[in-house]
């Protein structure tokens, strides 16, 4: 992998690009062929698929990116981590171009995006055809048994209207990190929304945490915006995370069993697996009465949750810090467990009734050259699997977030909870990427109806009925 500044092209060498190499990675910079429509240098990488190569008789698929005004700075186009994911998103694609303007060390231009005018994106779009020749001279020699080969510009758009970096930090596990404030584009009714996200260097087109913000004050919806005066703060009583909804949604399936303990004076019990900006602990704590035990690998993150995302420490929610599969099985196997934990985690443990309603799975792989995964493969260990289901109760469930890199890994995750779970359900989130995975320890039967169930009720309030009719059995 190299960065390297040239004032031509022709100063590269061409045979570093004649070829597929998996893997690899370039990246330079040189003058702007136009730079009365762009910076007067672009940034240019060249990425090379890690997946598997194309047949001997078919010529590789090339495209290319026009990295979009004013984002050169954002992690998703500046990184190789960034570039990586987009590489991998884009179906079928072996080789992937990204040209921009070069990112500026300015802290402003770092830190504050507004999109775009229409004028500006239209004279972006002019430096297209002028690209081309570029593109074309960094694509594979076995591309030009096509006399007419052109490499295609993938168009790569979001909601994002404006943001703003509040701060960025290291983890000792997670690495670099920022948390933003973010306008997207208005709701169905028109009105203006602001959100405020948690996103990992390592990963940075995975949002790791949003939540919804409003501003401190009533101003005018025309006087709002991000990076100006108003001050927003978290509104900690409705989800917006994609996953989030159905993943709560799935407590319908136990709805009755948690009333019926409610009634004898039992708060239910919730174990979040992964925290992050704790979006999920604040929402099962307050609306839903629930009791939290979350752990989180990364102390860093709990103190940006603390500072930004409304996470409390109170009497019914705990936090731990510490490897959260290793706490479940000392939970689990409270004599001695299967590995060898800290002393502060082991301590933690005794203090926690190792019994739950819920355990809620949220953790993505660790590495991203894979593409986006979750859960990581450290979960779906047997060891692991077994540890959860012997912390929760007889009628209790395990929640897990997936998102499939294959079809081979969604299937080998089916086949690992049946060995250990009574029965599974699912809900598509028909976002495209995520799917909410729901293990049973046993099935189970209520003489609470639906009408008389107060949990229930509460649930149909605060989420969506569409997520819980759409549970599948699987």
């Amino acid at each position: 992998n190299r960065e390297i500044k040239t004032n031509s092209l022709m100063a590269l060498d061409p045979s570093a690009f004649e070829v597929l190499q998996p893997s690899s990675f370039l990246s330079f910079t040189i003058p702007s062929p136009c730079p009365s429509l762009s910076a007067a240098l672009l940034r240019v990488a060249v990425l090379d698929s890690p997946l598997q190569l194309p047949s001997s008789h078919s010529a590789p698929v090339v495209a290319a990116i026009l990295v979009p005004k004013h984002r050169e700075n954002d992690w998703l186009f500046s990184t190789e981590s960034g570039q990586l994911q987009l590489l991998l998103s884009s179906p079928g694609v072996q080789r992937l171009i990204l040209i921009g303007d070069e990112p500026s060390n300015s802290t402003d231009s770092s830190t504050f995006y507004r999109r775009p005018s229409p004028a500006e994106t239209d004279s972006q779009k002019k430096l297209l055809p002028i690209l081309q020749h570029l593109v074309i001279a960094l694509s594979p020699k076995s591309c030009f048994q096509d006399q007419s080969f052109e490499v295609p510009f993938l168009c790569y758009e979001d909601n994002v209207v404006s943001s703003i970096v509040l701060e960025k930090c290291v983890g000792s596990f997670v690495g670099e990190m920022l948390v933003e404030d973010v306008e997207i584009e208005r709701d169905f009714e028109g009105r203006r929304e602001f959100r405020r996200r948690l996103r990992f260097k390592r990963m940075p087109n995975l949002i790791q945490t949003e939540i919804r913000i409003v501003p401190k004050t009533n101003f005018g919806s025309d006087a709002m915006g991000i990076g100006g005066e108003v001050k927003f703060c978290p509104d900690v009583g409705v989800l917006v995370h994609v996953y989030l909804v159905p993943m709560v949604a799935s407590l319908a399936l136990i709805a009755s069993c948690i009333e019926e303990r409610t009634r004898l004076g039992f708060k239910p019990k919730a174990l979040c697996v992964g925290v992050g900006g704790g979006a999920l602990v604040g929402f099962l704590r307050s609306p839903l009465g629930f009791k939290v035990v979350g752990v989180e690998r990364d102390e860093e993150v709990l103190r940006i949750a603390r500072t930004y995302f409304g996470l409390e420490d109170e009497e019914c929610v705990r936090i731990h810090v510490g490897d959260a599969m290793e706490f479940m099985e000392e939970l689990a196997y409270p004599a001695g467990g299967h590995k060898a934990m800290n002393k502060g985690s082991i301590d933690a443990c005794k203090v926690v009734d190792p019994k739950f309603d819920v355990v809620m799975v949220d953790l993505d792989s660790e590495d991203p050259r894979g593409g986006i995964n979750a859960p990581s493969l450290e979960f779906i260990r047997k060891s692991v699997l077994l540890a959860a289901r012997s912390i929760l109760c007889e009628y209790g469930i395990l929640v897990v977030n997936v998102i499939p890199s294959t079809k081979s890994f969604y299937d080998t995750l089916i086949n690992q909870f049946r060995e250990i779970f009574n029965e599974l359900y699912e809900i598509d989130v028909r976002n495209g990427e995520n799917f909410v995975l729901i293990a049973k320890v046993l099935p189970t039967a209520s003489s609470v109806s639906d009408s008389e169930n107060g949990f229930l009720q509460k649930l149909r309030v605060v989420i969506s009925r569409a997520y819980m009719e759409s549970l599948r059995k699987i």
